[in-house]
């Protein structure tokens, strides 16, 4: 039987209650407090976690138990995605929005509070971990969720650009978190253990109280807020999305492992550069800083192209790219030169991974109809996460000794990037899709199910003359 198409609202959104700018400046800041919390925990589970949490005499030991740490938080990601996902397909983008930004913002606070393994034992570890699991708890729906808001606000032709400011964010995080760590860094040595790792820890309550404020001011999108009004808002979205589009989440998922990239050498390469290359840490913290901060200007661009010619040329570049440079980033590092570690950065990810990190935003959620959005894309997009986020824990595992040592990392970087590919290549192209039309499986799933309930209505109502008694 032919599938009946989805019923659609009588007019779209008027666009009057799109606000795209408002929208992209709100997902910016929580974005910004997310990677500023993400950098300053890497860089201290880099330089300082492993002597104040995880005292070993061997100092490989202690380095591995701290970036266990830092990917405890990407096992609890898919948690908070899926929770805060389904409230946020049921109660609004919004709400939900400002419940994650409170829970990311007071959990880094906390963390800088922390006391160490030498003033209370092992309770100071598993109040880290705790801490971190917080983090990545709320971390875990801040991308999927901003990501939804953007998209539901932006004019179609237009999506990928503005949404693409939820990870100029990320750039803007790190560059924070980079220019408070620098001077940390230079420090004596006893007031940067004892008091200096915490006050970036601190300083994060200022980009909370910006974001929070940004937050209330801005509206529910019109896509949820047309869904609220033609009872169309899923009961169960964690449910339908698996129904429907699971293979739509798994595909999300493997594109999501990209971000190993971003890991590896944000996190490991950090560490690899000061202990095994020599570098100082003030300067490979520099040439991270200026890389990354560059690309919130490459972000937008590479999303304003794939407007213009789709998403999956622009990822599949991205992904092939960045599976190359990675070999010359490592090489770069092994040859004690700062200038061809700039360049190499450069290229890795000022140009190649922005590719990918300015277009992911719109090109996942866009995968999903608007009543499993949130859900959808937090549940494929965490669930890929985790491996980023145990990347560099793999990469120290994998580190070889001697000079050529970091050639199974980038191995396995590149496999990662594989993955994602080829990933890209099975997913559908929607930059001309319009916003209502999206998550084409889902809108069909349902127009059937509502085509097979009237059915039965129809048969049942039929039936009953003949069930009267005479």
């Amino acid at each position: 039987m032919h599938t009946a198409p989805a019923p659609r609202p009588a007019t779209p959104p008027p666009a009057a209650r799109k606000t795209p700018r408002k929208a992209a400046l709100a997902s910016f800041l929580g974005s910004t407090l997310e990677y500023y919390d993400f950098f300053i925990y890497g860089t201290a589970a880099a330089l300082v976690f492993p002597h104040l949490f995880f005292p070993s005499a061997d100092p490989a030991i202690g380095l591995i138990g701290a970036f266990a740490t830092f990917g405890v938080a990407y096992v609890a990601r898919p948690v908070g995605g899926l929770v805060m996902g389904h409230f946020g397909d049921k109660l609004g983008r919004k709400k939900i929005l400002l419940l994650t930004l409170g829970i990311m913002g007071l959990a880094s606070l906390g963390i800088g509070f922390l006391p160490t393994y030498e003033q209370v034992g092992v309770w100071a570890p598993i109040l880290l971990v705790a801490g971190r699991l917080a983090q990545g708890f709320s971390a875990g729906a801040e991308s999927a969720g901003a990501s939804t808001l953007t998209l539901e606000h932006s004019p179609d032709g237009k999506r990928g650009f503005f949404t693409s400011f939820v990870m100029t964010g990320y750039a803007s995080g790190m560059v924070l978190a980079t220019l408070v760590f620098i001077p940390v860094t230079s420090m004596p040595q006893d007031a940067m253990m004892s008091w200096g790792w915490r006050v970036p820890f601190w300083l994060s309550i200022v980009v909370l109280a910006i974001a929070y404020w940004v937050r209330t001011h801005l509206d529910e999108t019109p896509v949820f807020e047309e869904a609220q009004e033609h009872r169309q808002v899923a009961p169960m979205p964690v449910k339908d999305v698996l129904k429907f589009q699971g293979a739509d989440v798994l595909r999300v998922m493997g594109m999501s492992i990209m971000s190993v990239m971003q890991t590896i050498f944000t996190v490991f390469g950090l560490a690899y550069a000061t202990s095994t290359a020599g570098f100082d840490r003030a300067s490979i913290l520099t040439v991270n800083a200026v890389a990354i901060g560059l690309s919130m200007f490459a972000m937008p661009l590479a999303a304003k192209l794939s407007d213009r010619i789709g998403r999956r040329p622009v990822l599949l570049t991205a992904a092939i790219g960045c599976s190359l440079t990675i070999f010359l980033y490592f090489l770069a590092l092994s040859s004690g030169n700062i200038v061809l570690v700039f360049l190499a950065a450069l290229l890795n990810m000022t140009v190649l991974y922005s590719g990918f990190n300015g277009i992911w935003p719109s090109f996942f959620a866009e995968q999903f109809a608007a009543p499993v959005r949130y859900t959808g894309m937090a549940m494929g997009n965490q669930l890929g996460l985790v491996l980023a986020g145990f990347a560099p824990m793999i990469a120290g595992m994998l580190l070889a000794p001697g000079i050529a040592g970091w050639v199974p990392v980038a191995v396995f970087g590149t496999v990662c990037m594989l993955i994602a590919a080829v990933s890209v290549y099975f997913s559908r192209e929607t930059y001309k899709t319009p916003i209502q039309d999206l998550g084409g499986p889902y809108l069909a799933g349902t127009a059937r199910r509502r085509e097979l309930l009237a059915e039965e209505n129809l048969a049942g109502q039929q039936a009953l003359p003949a069930m009267r008694l005479p």
